[in-house]
């Protein structure tokens, strides 16, 4: 039974309804007489577990599944026919966690998709674009309305899709895991543009695993458990632990002592010299990737040790991983596992060595949605468990899985049921059974815990440190959710694709970091002392070559060694003395090889590669102007 709770805004109008919701699929009930209202001007946020029914209730509401029974209304009018999506489109929309927008139209068409304007039959192409730049800047949209969606970030691409919505005048806006591949600078402009929506009077649905940002944004609060909400309330009225409680339910007090013991770290740990020789040995590796640049970095794992890397997302963190679990190529320097070179982007040849991963993205990387729980779990032991002439039995594959989805608490129906039917939290349990399975000596997770649910983050968390406790196994945790870091032994701050820091004492000060994976000091970002625990690299900071950061006019410096004879000629690949540690124009890390040779902004000058050089020698020469490219 609901705890129902009186609204603030219950005078008010509901700009949408869902009232008594039911929906069955096979023998699973998935909503179970749900009842929610959004109010305009109001943010409600909606938190459950994996499997509790949130996205099911989100594509009811969206128009894309029916109700076995219930209503959904929209200002007090029941809801149109499912087969009428634009008049869905008029009074709702969703902006879904993976985006929706096509990368091969521009922005302009998919604010308008599926409704473009027409004269005398035909597209008007002028008055479209046109109406895309005032929706754009009506809102404070910055974002060039003929450019294509594919060059897009995962930011612009979910402004295109908020644009779209307040396009169609829609007034009722949902948001799925919104924050899910955002960094921190753009989190935080997207909790701007929830406020300026609400303010405009629109409701807006927020659903997240992070409660904080419930209560960042949200006015309300609901908690929905097995199908049923038991949670309504003013956000003001709520605490943390309140939510936790009615996620969780009877498994609360369970889920609290997971908590401490996954957070609590491992104080008494021997120190990282006494563990023996290092198992894993990154040395000056070097590499280019979409997801970030790594340059000449180097690390060491010892057994049983957890090191946890963290940066933001263009840092190079998640390309450092891939690299270690041999899913990317590197250019230069050496991956060494037990003494052994790993091959550059060779996963096969890095499962046989001992390396077990859990992906970044589990949808692409992670399992065989088709395939069953037994079959994706066991995937990686196959070799093990099949007989001589190659056969393998169900009944020894489904015993072989059996412990790992015991030890995961995975739910389904049985080891058949395919894991695309399961739930997020589910899947990535999966996920991380297949890498556990062969009983690795290195596990490699890339943000193991996104789009989980705090009851599975705590039990993820916690069997990837039993794990290493007791089998002695090496942990290299990539991420960027901060509260992951909490069961490592140290942690490795990449700035720019470069070892920035290093914290060597747990628990770790949660703005030191923040501040340190921005290229701050601690010092500098609190006006104090050093961050406990915090030890810069070998690598002595160049006080002449740090750039500004635009947010707080604080100075940024590069990890790289200062070279010695400024002005002289610099060996052949290496970038001249006056691009380090620069920022581009539009105030990201450098991440090529001059700010000079990129695309220049609307009104700001071109300073060619030759004329720095010249002035580094002493010429006196007059500059000359060079048109952008």
């Amino acid at each position: 039974m609901s705890e129902q709770i009186a609204f603030a805004a219950s005078a008010a109008a509901p700009a949408a309804e869902a009232a008594g919701i039911h929906k069955q699929f096979g023998s699973t009930q998935a909503l179970r007489g749900v009842d929610l209202t959004l109010y305009p001007g109001r943010c409600l946020g909606l938190v459950g577990r994996n499997g509790a029914g949130k996205s099911t209730l989100v594509s009811i509401l969206s128009g894309i599944y029916p109700a076995d029974s219930g209503e959904v209304r929209f200002d007090g009018v029941p809801a149109p026919p499912l087969g009428n999506v634009s008049a869905w489109r008029d009074r709702i929309a969703t902006v879904f966690q993976h985006s929706m927008v096509v990368p091969g139209l521009t922005v302009a068409e998919n604010v308008f998709l599926g409704r473009q304007p027409r004269r005398a039959g035909l597209i008007d192409w002028r008055r479209m674009r046109e109406q895309t730049r005032q929706v754009m800047a009506e809102w404070g949209f910055q974002i060039d309305v003929n450019q294509p969606c594919a060059d897009l970030t995962v930011e612009q691409r979910q402004i295109v899709e908020i644009a779209r919505a307040l396009a169609a005048g829609t007034r009722c806006l949902l948001l799925d895991e919104p924050t899910a591949a955002l960094e921190r600078g753009a989190i935080e402009r997207l909790f701007a543009r929830v406020r300026q929506l609400t303010a405009s009077g629109v409701a807006v649905l927020y659903i997240s695993h992070h409660l904080e940002e419930v209560f960042e944004i949200c006015q309300d609060a609901a908690v929905i458990r097995d199908g049923e909400l038991v949670l309504t309330g003013p956000a003001s009225g709520l605490s943390k632990d309140d939510l936790v409680t009615a996620m969780v339910g009877p498994d609360a007090a369970a889920t609290r002592a997971d908590l401490t013991r996954a957070g609590a770290g491992r104080s008494a740990a021997a120190p990282a010299a006494d563990r023996g020789a290092p198992l894993l040995v990154i040395d000056h590796v070097s590499a280019e990737s979409p997801g970030g640049r790594v340059r000449d970095t180097s690390l060491q794992v010892r057994p049983g040790e957890r090191v946890g890397m963290t940066g933001l997302l263009s840092a190079g963190v998640s390309t450092l991983a891939r690299i270690v679990a041999g899913a990317a190529p590197y250019e230069s320097g050496r991956v060494l596992l037990d003494g052994k070179d790993l091959p550059p982007g060779r996963r096969d040849l890095a499962l046989r060595a001992g390396v077990g991963y859990l992906p970044e993205d589990r949808q692409a990387d992670g399992f065989v949605s088709a395939l069953g729980v037994a079959e994706n779990s066991t995937m990686t032991i196959t070799d093990w468990l099949a007989r001589l002439a190659g056969f393998l039995r169900p009944q020894t594959r489904a015993a072989a899985a059996a412990p790992l989805t015991r030890a995961l608490s995975i739910m389904s129906a049985g080891p058949d049921q395919p894991v695309g039917e399961l739930s997020g939290g589910n899947q990535q349990k999966v996920t991380a059974a297949r890498a556990l399975a062969r009983k690795p000596r290195l596990i490699v997770a890339i943000t193991p815990t996104r789009g989980v649910d705090v009851a599975s983050k705590t039990l993820l968390l916690a069997e990837l440190a039993r794990v290493t406790a007791e089998t002695g196994a090496a942990l290299l945790l990539a991420t960027d959710e901060l509260d992951d870091l909490a069961i490592c032994d140290r942690v490795i701050v990449l700035v720019r694709g470069e070892r920035f820091t290093e914290f060597t004492e747990p628990p770790f000060d949660r703005e030191a970091l923040i501040a340190a994976t921005e290229g701050m000091a601690r010092d500098a970002a609190a006006g104090g002392g050093a961050s406990k625990g915090a030890r810069p690299t070998a690598h002595p900071t160049p006080t002449d070559r740090g750039h500004h950061d635009r947010a707080s006019g604080l100075r940024r410096h590069s990890s790289r060694r200062p070279r010695p004879g400024r002005g002289r000629s610099r060996p052949p690949g290496t970038q001249p003395a006056h691009c380090r540690g620069l920022a581009d124009p539009r105030g990201r890390a450098a991440a090529g090889p001059c700010p000079a040779d990129r695309r220049r902004q609307p009104g700001q000058q071109r300073v060619p590669h030759r004329l720095q050089l010249l002035r580094h020698r002493g010429a006196d020469r007059s500059p000359r102007r060079h048109g952008g490219r």
